[in-house]
């Protein structure tokens, strides 16, 4: 792995309403590197990744970025959000969804250019979407409107992709595809993926960060089922076989 930095975070806490939900996190994302976040919920894992966007302000700590290990201000990054954050009410067509992704790279009175609208069909393309340009994303399906967004997040050529749950709602038939768009991705930038699901992010990752109000680094995924079951207080065992990955709960209480 390209030994690169691009984000350090240092002793960052950060929260909401004067309630904080992260403590002293400490962590590097380097260039093509794959991050998998994992953690409970309510353990901060939406809330260290809008850090990472500069969505949120820490309350403690500091964040920088970097591009060939010089400092930088900030660096381009393309998300993909929760599927429930978005309204599919919004008129709005898949060609406009991934075209938004561009806006950063054009003035607020100029127009998109003929290449970035090339670059928006070969990415509809990528993203199976042929066809459907021009439809309204309340007709889209659940995984159809994940491939838009995750469109949307890469056709700015990012440096960093951060994916929050990007397997929700994705039809079975693409699923495994995703993850092989995930690693084509990765070649030319870094990802950070957060999921519930430990199989799949096991199976496909390079490092691990575990975040339950603290944050614990692995930097492979030989995770062993007695730190899991400390971390999510409760008995769990990970299968992978194949192209979908299986998740089992061991017998518990709550």
């Amino acid at each position: 792995m390209n030994k690169n930095r691009l984000i350090t975070l240092e002793k960052i806490s950060a929260g909401y309403e004067g309630k904080t939900v992260l403590y002293d996190v400490d962590l590097t994302v380097y260039d093509r590197d794959f991050l998998g976040i994992i953690g409970p919920n309510g353990g901060g894992k939406t809330t260290l990744i809008k850090v990472i966007l500069g969505l949120l302000k820490p309350t403690g700590g500091y964040i920088r970025f970097y591009e060939n290990n010089k400092t930088m201000n900030s660096l381009r990054m393309g998300y993909l959000p929760q599927y429930n954050s978005i309204d599919r009410k919004f008129p709005i067509s898949v060609e406009e969804v991934i075209l938004s992704g561009l806006n950063s790279r054009k003035s607020l009175i100029s127009r998109f250019t003929q290449q970035q609208r090339e670059k928006v069909q070969q990415v509809i393309s990528r993203m199976g979407l042929d066809g459907l340009g021009k439809r309204a994303i309340g007709q889209l399906s659940g995984g159809q409107l994940q491939r838009a967004l995750l469109g949307r997040a890469i056709v700015s050529d990012p440096q960093v992709v951060i994916l929050d749950e990007p397997n929700t709602y994705i039809d079975k038939q693409f699923e495994a595809r995703l993850y092989e768009l995930l690693t084509e991705i990765n070649k030319d930038c870094a990802i950070i993926l957060v999921s519930h699901d430990i199989g799949t992010v096991l199976q496909n990752v390079k490092s691990i960060a575990c975040v339950n109000e603290t944050l614990d680094f692995h930097p492979d995924t030989g995770i062993t089922e007695e730190w899991l079951e400390k971390n999510f207080h409760c008995p769990i065992e990970v299968l992978g076989h194949g192209t979908i990955p299986h998740r089992i709960l061991g017998e518990h209480k709550h």
